[in-house]
Formats: structure tokens, sequence, C-alpha cells
């Protein structure tokens, strides 16, 4: 499952490393993300002189005060500091309010699981271990992130350019399927790809095309 947060609420609390590493699943979105902390770490400051979050500095020692002074009810609530008890306390509150939550110290009470996320390119690959092992996790995307290639990222290229082009000469949706992977496992085509040349590649791949249509007509 992949949220839709644009124009979503995502409040985080906690302001170190693992509240950095949490956040890094929204910033491709246009939520709006807060981060309440009484400190922040140098890369939290650094996303927020970069306005790709606000934040806001405070010591919570009444939970149930914090939620109810909030000025607009967030859709996403992460409680993410090095205290379980207040994590807890955080979730439960917000629960009541009818946000969807995540508890970085107690997984049972999340709504929803944050997978380590491989991103390369437009490629993203969610590594998830069902909360069990974060380190895992990491290390599993990390390895994956090792395996996808410049020649696949060209491929992603191809095939979005391919079809576009299929939609205005192909009506039948399997045929455009069939053309689509039949241009995957083309040899030459993939050799074009691996030696970065996405325009002979382009150029085969209509070339085929045409062939097809005149094969077809």
């Amino acid at each position: 499952m992949d949220f839709k947060v644009d124009g979503k609420t995502v409040m985080i609390i906690g302001g170190g490393f693992e509240s950095y590493r949490k956040l890094q699943n929204f910033l491709d979105s246009s939520a709006e993300i807060t981060v309440f902390s009484n400190e922040f770490s140098e890369d939290i400051k650094t996303l927020a002189a970069q306005g790709k979050v606000c934040l806001s500095q405070i010591y919570i020692t009444d939970v149930q005060k914090f939620m109810v002074h909030l000025t607009i009810k967030p859709d996403l609530v992460l409680a993410v500091t090095n205290d379980y008890a207040l994590n807890v306390q955080l979730v439960l509150a917000a629960k009541k309010l009818g946000c969807i939550v995540y508890c970085v110290s107690d997984p049972s009470l999340s709504d929803f699981i944050l997978p380590a996320v491989a991103r390369v390119g437009d490629v993203k690959i969610a590594v998830s271990t069902s909360g069990k092992s974060p380190v895992v996790a990491r290390m599993l995307r990390q390895r994956i992130e090792r395996l996808v290639t410049a020649e696949d990222l060209l491929e992603i290229e191809l095939q979005v350019y391919l079809r576009k082009v299929l939609k205005n000469c192909e009506t039948d949706q399997r045929v455009r399927s069939k053309l689509l992977n039949e241009i995957l496992n083309n040899v030459d085509i993939k050799q074009a790809l691996n030696e970065g040349k996405l325009y002979v590649a382009k150029a085969l791949s209509l070339k085929l095309v045409q062939n097809k249509e005149a094969t077809m007509s």
C-alpha cells in the first residue's frame, strides 16, 4: 500500500535520526510535514531550511493538552521519539482524534508499516520485514539499490515514451501490451540501452512498431 498524502498534513514527533529516516517517505509528496521536538538533528534542520518541512520546537509533558491544542488535526501522526511511553501515549491520543498513526516503539499500535524503500531514479521498491527487523530491511534495501542499473532507468524512459506513441496508433490494449513486452526483450534495443543510447533504442522501437502495424494492416 502506498499512501497518497498529497495535500495531507503529516505530524512527526521526534527530531532525531529515526525521525529523519521516516520523513523521507513523505518528501516526494506535497504533504504538509511538521516535525515536533525539543531539539532537531542537523539533517532535519537542513530540510527545514530548504522549505521541505516545518519545525515546531516543543517539550511535551502533557500529551492530552498537546493534542487538544493542535490548530489543525493531522491526517497522519508518527511517534518516533526515544521515549517508549511517550510514543504510546501520543499514538493512543491521536487515534482518539481519528488520525492514522505510526508508533516506532510498538508496531502493534501502528495503522501502517513504513518499509525500507530502495530509491534509484524513478524506481521505488519497498522492503518490509513486517516490523520484525528494520536492520535486515535496511540491508536488503541497500542490496536492491545496487541491483538497479542505468539500463533499467533508461528502459523506464523508453517505455514511457512508447506508451504515449502506442496510445495514439493502437486502440487494443492487449496489442499494446504485447508490443511493449517484445520491445522490453528485444536484443538490439537492450544493447542500445546498455550503451546509454536512448535515441537509438527509440528509433529501433518505432521501427518495430511500424513493422507490426504494416503486418496487421
